[in-house]
């Protein structure tokens, strides 16, 4: 069955596969710098999400030297609204560690040695730049596997397995992308599109009649939600902005400052409005407060280069309800 399905999926994938700007057209070799950004770009989010800032990155920073040697400020504020700062950080000095080698590492084992890069992003920059015959599984395509094999609770190790068992000699690059295409376009979490796809022969979970019931759901616990105090300090037209710290959420990103996150709503408050924001373990109401004097080291932002700033989304939303208070007075 390996080998009929993954034959069915590289000829679909070789049709319809999707353009996508870090992909190498047919014939070019794929470029390892463009492959790993895009990786990292791509960790728990979503290709619409990053294509913009992939062309932004890409155009301002082409190289991984030309990255390695750019301000942490800088790539940080380009990063702005990508959310998940950490991998931002890491990229940076992932970039700083290439450049002093002077070349990529090859084998999926060394790239996951660079900061940020865990076994499947190493997987599958190995897999996509350099042709090595190494399993790249994310959520989607460990979907695909369940469900071409009809397992409800299957270990990583048994899909990595699975998935490496269907790898062409030769064709990784190819087959590690057309699975991504598949989980991702047809072997949906709901309503798969069963009708167009290529595997269906194959496939044990839509032989069952539910396909929906592979891999069985897992349970999701309850997020907790937190409250946050930001001070709008505003003075000749311009906002007092800091920098958080390097270490913890939004780490070393432009703010509004304010003290920390609790969970309990501070009393009192004469707030211009909240902002409602859900990070991956939680969600906030952030509290937007006026106030006199600055708050912290920072900087006075002018409010017509506020989108410069680098401002995460959370604190950018944040500025566009001020904006939006004044406009309603």
């Amino acid at each position: 069955m390996a080998v009929d399905a993954s034959n069915a999926l590289l000829h679909w994938y070789a049709v319809d596969k999707r353009r996508l700007p870090w992909r190498a057209e047919a014939e070019e070799r794929p470029d390892p710098y463009r492959v790993w950004l895009s990786e990292v770009m791509l960790q728990q989010t979503t290709v619409a999400a990053v294509r913009p800032y992939f062309e932004k990155f890409t155009a301002r920073w082409p190289t991984v030297e030309a990255l390695a040697a750019a301000p942490e400020a800088d790539v940080m504020a380009a990063w702005a609204g990508l959310g998940y700062y950490a991998r931002a950080r890491n990229l940076i000095a992932s970039a700083r560690e290439l450049a002093r080698r002077g070349a990529f590492p090859t084998g999926a084992a060394e790239l996951r040695k660079l900061p940020g890069i865990g076994d499947y992003t190493a997987a599958a920059i190995a897999a996509i730049a350099f042709g090595e015959q190494v399993a790249a599984v994310d959520t989607n395509i460990a979907r695909v596997i369940a469900r071409l094999h009809g397992l409800q609770h299957p270990s990583k190790t048994q899909v990595e397995s699975l998935a490496r068992a269907m790898i062409p000699t030769g064709r990784s690059a190819d087959f590690t992308q057309a699975m991504m295409d598949h989980g991702a376009t047809i072997c949906r979490p709901k309503s798969p599109q069963c009708g167009r796809c290529p595997v269906r022969p194959h496939c044990a979970a839509f032989a069952s009649g539910t396909p929906e019931a592979f891999p069985a759901p897992k349970q999701r616990r309850a997020r907790p939600h937190k409250h946050g105090v930001a001070y709008w300090i505003e003075r000749c037209g311009s906002v007092w902005l800091v920098r958080r710290p390097i270490k913890g959420l939004l780490g070393g990103m432009a703010a509004l400052p304010g003290p920390g996150w609790v969970d309990a709503a501070p009393p009192g408050l004469n707030a211009i409005g909240t902002v409602r924001h859900v990070f991956t373990h939680f969600s906030l109401d952030l509290h937007l407060v006026p106030r006199a004097e600055p708050e912290g080291d920072g900087w006075w932002q002018p409010l017509g280069s506020l989108a410069e700033a680098g401002l995460p989304t959370l604190y950018r939303r944040a500025a566009e309800l001020v904006a939006a208070a004044r406009q309603a007075a």
